[in-house]
C-alpha cells in the first residue's frame, strides 16, 4: 500500500457513540531522509527537539525499520513488531533510525469507551511499547481501518470504532499468550477445558488432576485464571450453568432432572446458584 494519511472530521452523533477516529495513516520513510514529513497540520506535526503533546489516543505499528521513542516515562528503542501506545496529555517524540528508516502503521482516536478499555487494567501507562511480532491481523486491521476511512461512507466511523476494538484485542491476546509461550502449562490447561465439557456431569478432582501431573495446585489455579480470566471452580460453574440454560430450553427435563443431570447434588443449591449467575430462577428463565 501506499503512503496514506487522512484526517478526519467526527461529528456530535460519531462522538456520542464512545469510539470515534481521528486520524489514520501508514507511511513508509525511507533512510537518511527528514521526519516527520511538514504535511502535517497543526497540532499533530512536530519537531525532535521541542517534542508533542496530543489530546488523543494513538496506536502506532512499526512494521519494517527501526527507531526511538522518548515519553515523560523513558526512552525506549524500537524495532519491526513494535507498537506503541500514546495517551491524551501524555508529551513524546519519536522517529526512525537514520540507517534504516520505517514503515509506520498508526490510528489516532478519542472516546468515553477508548477511555474505558486503555484506562482499564489491561495496559500500563508507564510501559507504551508492547511487543507483537509480525502479525498478520494487526496488519489486515490497519488496512480495513485505512480502506473505509479513505471513502467516508456514511456509518464508517462506527464500523471503524469496532476495528479498533478488534485491534485492540488481538494485542491485548498478543501479551497474554507471552507468558504461555513453550510452557507445558497451557497444554494442561487446555486438557482440563476438554475435559470440564466433556464430563461436565461430574465434578472434577482438580487437585489429583495436577498431582498427576507434578505440578503445583496453587501455581495451576494462578495460571489458569490468566489464561481464561476465571478460577478453575468458577469456569466449571459457568460451563454448568450454560449447558443448564440449553436443558432449560430444548428438552422437558424437570429442573430436579437438570441440577442431577449437571452433578449438583441439591435442587436448591443450584437454583441459587443459577439466579446468582443469571438474575432469575430455572423456572423463570424457562418461561
Amino acid at each position: 500500500m501506499e503512503n496514506f494519511v487522512k484526517y478526519l472530521t467526527p461529528g456530535k452523533e460519531d462522538k456520542s457513540w464512545g469510539l470515534y477516529l481521528n486520524v489514520a495513516g501508514t507511511v513508509v520513510s525511507l533512510p537518511n531522509t527528514e521526519y516527520p514529513q511538514k504535511n502535517h497540520p497543526a497540532g499533530y506535526y512536530f519537531t525532535w527537539e521541542k517534542g508533542r503533546v496530543l489530546q488523543e489516543y494513538q496506536i502506532n505499528y512499526i512494521s519494517e525499520g527501526s527507531g526511538i521513542l522518548e515519553t515523560n516515562s523513558g526512552k525506549y528503542t524500537l524495532k519491526p513488531g513494535n507498537l506503541f501506545i500514546l495517551r491524551p496529555g501524555m508529551k513524546h517524540r519519536y522517529r526512525p533510525l537514520k540507517k534504516t528508516g520505517w514503515h509506520e502503521n498508526y490510528i489516532g482516536f478519542n472516546g468515553e469507551f477508548a477511555d474505558h478499555i486503555l484506562d482499564g487494567e489491561w495496559f500500563n501507562p508507564s510501559s507504551p511499547v508492547i511487543y507483537c511480532g509480525y502479525k498478520e491481523e494487526l496488519i489486515d486491521t490497519y488496512m480495513k481501518i485505512f480502506d473505509l476511512v479513505s471513502e467516508e461512507k456514511p456509518g464508517y466511523q462506527q464500523i471503524v470504532s469496532g476495528l479498533v476494538i478488534k485491534l485492540i484485542g488481538y494485542i491485548i491476546s498478543a501479551e497474554k499468550q507471552k507468558e504461555f509461550k513453550g510452557k507445558d502449562i497451557s497444554k494442561f490447561i487446555e486438557e482440563v477445558r476438554f475435559r470440564m465439557r466433556e464430563e461436565i456431569d461430574q465434578t472434577l478432582d482438580l487437585k489429583k488432576m495436577t498431582h498427576d501431573h507434578l505440578i503445583g495446585y496453587s501455581y495451576f489455579r494462578k495460571m489458569f485464571k490468566k489464561y481464561t480470566g476465571v478460577a478453575p471452580h468458577q469456569y466449571n460453574l459457568e460451563l454448568k450453568i450454560m449447558r443448564s440454560k440449553e436443558l432449560l430450553l430444548s428438552t422437558n427435563k424437570s429442573v430436579k432432572e437438570i441440577s442431577f443431570e449437571l452433578g449438583f447434588q441439591s435442587i436448591y443449591y443450584f437454583s441459587r446458584l443459577f439466579k446468582n449467575k443469571t438474575g432469575i430462577s430455572p423456572s423463570a428463565f424457562r418461561r
